[in-house]
């Protein structure tokens, strides 16, 4: 134990030397995280902790509270008050503000990725990158002036119609552990530009980089009530949906939680977009180039530890591409399994323990299930770290009627299935419930033509592994992997956070008097 309390110290160490800055509303000490209501950060008065494990140690780095009815209660009540007011401050100051968030986030992008790295496991450039997909949205919220633009028509001598888009009021976000800074990125610029309040859930696993966003949002000049951040488990998330004031509620997460926010949320009649599990595939054609595929094959099931909804677990090799599993393995193999604030770390831990052995009991059944275990990464040897919760790349040779192609792993696992053509790769997809995402590598442009159009999953990759759009574009997951009636952020995203408005007016033109003219600039402020 000696020995475990030096390394879980020298994580804390790596932390302090990336996270210099002391937030206000974060610990790393094992004692509780705060809210962030009405602008403040506060100690809640909860009774009931969560606690945080690094997941490389299982050292206690926080306590997140169980926050309560009556802390929820002011919550949910600022925000309303605050938008009042939120939402007729001018389009040009609230973008002015979320140019301002945008630099800070970039100025601390390291330290958030600090956090994250001891809260949730990942590695720090993968980290890095957590926060700069995230920031991108925010990229695209600075230009919320040109993206509210109404219409307007002349329908009859002296008569117009106009066309508005308006905030919706309260909205909230229930956030999942993978991504602490980027799915809270979805919805805080997208919400907060348009005029919206917002609360938001982080998960109780990893909460924070969303404290530290909020910590730079009210730095950047958001006012107070405008963004709250509230703690807890499924009771807050009771407490977000059955709050009539609250308009509109996204999520990101699993099947069972994801139905149930969806359900409960559109029967009070809330607007609620939900994006949930997936099953994502890969079709390897045998005449891709084979360096480039291989590669980003491993990277897109192996990186994060596999907990990415959008992590590539199935490769359908056709024909001849089934050669090239063995070389796969091996590039699979030499991934560098541990503490993601190790240099050279390819595969941190995954979140818990429990994950953990879910994820070995899975990889089990392919056995049980008279599958085949190419590449067993189960119980890999961590030097200084025997109590992480560590899975070494695993690939597996599986049939559609296995328990562990059928399931979501969210662990760092390939199911390889093998087929004849292409149009067999495709029916093996479209047969599957789900329908984030599927890529295909190939160097024939007809093939990657008719998978994109034929293939039914929302987001396509064509030698692209992990399929996701800029923010410029909306996140595009369907089937079963999405509930609710418009998507994130992007175009349609905005869509979210607005109502439209008409105005139709009629001036008689004879009424027109002559008046003195202003000749000054005019200033819209």
């Amino acid at each position: 134990m000696a020995t475990q309390r030096t390394y879980a110290s020298a994580s804390l160490e790596a932390h302090s030397k990336l996270a210099k800055r002391k937030w206000l509303g974060v610990t790393v000490d094992g004692t509780s995280a705060k809210n962030f209501i009405n602008g403040e950060f506060r100690e809640s008065k909860a009774t009931t902790f969560y606690d945080v494990h690094d997941p490389a140690t299982q050292q206690v780095v926080t306590r997140v509270p169980q926050t309560t009815p009556e802390e929820l209660r002011e919550a949910i009540e600022s925000s309303a008050q605050a938008f009042k007011t939120w939402k007729d401050t001018s389009l040009f100051k609230r973008q002015g503000i979320m140019l301002k968030f945008q630099a800070l986030i970039r100025q601390y992008q390291s330290e958030i990725a600090a956090n994250i790295v001891l809260e949730q496991g990942k590695t720090h450039p993968d980290a890095m990158g957590d926060v700069f997909r995230g920031l991108q949205v925010v990229d695209t919220a600075c230009s919320i002036p040109s993206m509210m633009k109404g219409e307007s028509v002349e329908v009859a001598s002296g008569m117009d119609t106009t066309s508005m888009r308006l905030p919706l009021g309260v909205t909230a976000s229930i956030c999942p552990f993978n991504f602490p800074a980027m799915i809270p990125l979805w919805s805080m610029p997208m919400a907060l530009a348009t005029g919206n309040t917002l609360i938001l859930k982080p998960s109780e696993r990893t909460p924070g980089a969303s404290l530290i966003l909020a910590e730079l949002a009210k730095e950047a000049g958001i006012p107070d009530g405008v963004l709250q951040i509230v703690h807890g488990a499924h009771d807050t998330v009771n407490a977000i949906l059955d709050a009539p004031e609250i308009k509109a509620i996204s999520f990101v997460g699993g099947d069972k939680a994801g139905t149930y926010i969806h359900q409960r949320g559109t029967d009070l009649g809330k607007r609620v977009q939900s994006n949930m599990q997936a099953k994502n595939h890969c079709v390897l054609m045998p005449d891709a180039n084979k360096n480039d595929a291989l590669n980003g094959i491993v990277g897109a099931f192996a990186g994060a530890a596999g907990q990415r909804c959008m992590a590539l677990s199935v490769l359908i090799a056709v024909g001849k591409a089934r050669e090239w599993v063995p070389e796969l393995i091996e590039r699979a193999r030499v991934l560098k399994v541990g503490s993601g604030f190790s240099a050279g770390t390819d595969v941190g831990p995954v979140i818990s323990p429990a994950a953990r052995d879910r994820i070995n009991s899975l990889i089990q059944s392919v056995t049980d299930e008279q599958g085949e275990i190419l590449l067993d990464g189960r119980n890999p040897t961590v030097e200084g770290f025997p109590e992480g919760n560590w899975v070494g790349p695993t690939v597996t040779r599986v049939t559609t009627d296995m328990t562990a192609y059928k399931t979501e792993i969210f662990g760092p696992v390939l199911n390889v299935l093998e087929v004849e053509t292409l149009d067999e790769a495709i029916d093996i997809i479209n047969a599957s419930p789900y329908g984030n995402g599927a890529s295909i590598y190939t160097s024939s442009g007809a093939a990657a033509r008719y998978f994109t159009h034929t293939a039914e999953p929302g987001q396509m990759g064509v030698n692209v592994p992990i399929p996701v759009p800029v923010p410029t574009f909306s996140w595009s997951g369907n089937k079963g992997s999405f509930r609710g009636d418009v998507p994130f952020y992007g175009p349609q995203g905005l869509h979210f956070y607005l109502q439209n408005k008409t105005v139709t007016s009629h001036w008689r033109v004879d009424d027109v008097d002559s008046t003195r003219s202003t000749v000054s600039m005019p200033i819209h402020q």
